[in-house]
Formats: C-alpha cells, structure tokens, sequence
C-alpha cells in the first residue's frame, strides 16, 4: 500500500510539473508577442529584470521607472497602475485594465493573442 502510494504521488507531481511547464511556455510566448508588437525584441522577454525595465520602457516611455515599485507605498499604487496603463497602450480600455489586475493570466493571454490590440506607444502621464 505504501508502495502504491510513492507511485500516485510521482505520477501526480510528473503531470502537475507537465502542465506547469505548458502554462510557462505560454506565458512566455505571450510575453514574447506583446514585446514585438511594440517594437522590443522579443528575446528581452525571458531575461528576468531586463523583461519588467523593457515592459516599463513600453507602458511609461522610461524603464527607470520601475525602480519606484520598491518605494512603499508608491510601489503599490504604480503596480495597479501599470496594469491599467498596459491595457491602454495596446488600444484597450480601463475596464480591461482592471481585469488585468484581478484576472492577469486569462486578461494577459487575451491581450497578447489579440489581432485587434495595436500597440499606440508609451502613455504619457505618470500614473
């Protein structure tokens, strides 16, 4: 019985790491798309801290700028608002941003794989 046990509990982890993988292998294609779409190369996607300063670069016009997440306080509110400008700048409404915020893989998977989402250049206000 113990025995029967280890071989559920590694079949059970072998298709949870398998799925796991699908959903990253997604996500970075997804990624990869959005960088394009906006004029990036989409190989700036998978280099951790150089895809959240390019992704700035396209929402704020300065990837500088995420820097300010690791201030209290400020970090938080320019994380919600960074998802609301990332909707705008690819032609989508506020509401869409908020489902970004809420919901960011499903809202995320839309906006990347969306024809209809054209990326309109960086936003101009702040927050």
């Amino acid at each position: 019985m113990d025995e029967s046990y280890q071989v559920a509990e590694a079949v059970g982890s072998g298709i949870g790491s398998l799925i796991s993988l699908a959903f990253s292998v997604i996500f970075i294609i997804a990624n990869w798309k959005l960088f394009e779409r906006a004029g990036e190369a989409g190989w700036k996607s998978i280099i951790p801290i150089l895809n959240v300063y390019t992704m700035f670069k396209i929402v704020y016009g300065s990837g500088w700028k995420f820097l300010l997440l690791f201030v209290p306080i400020l970090g938080e509110v320019l994380a919600i608002a960074y998802y609301i400008r990332l909707a705008q700048v690819y032609g989508k409404s506020t509401g869409f941003g908020i489902g970004l915020l809420f919901l960011m893989p499903i809202f995320y998977l839309i906006l990347a794989f969306d024809n209809n989402a054209q990326y309109t250049g960086p936003c101009t206000s702040f927050l």
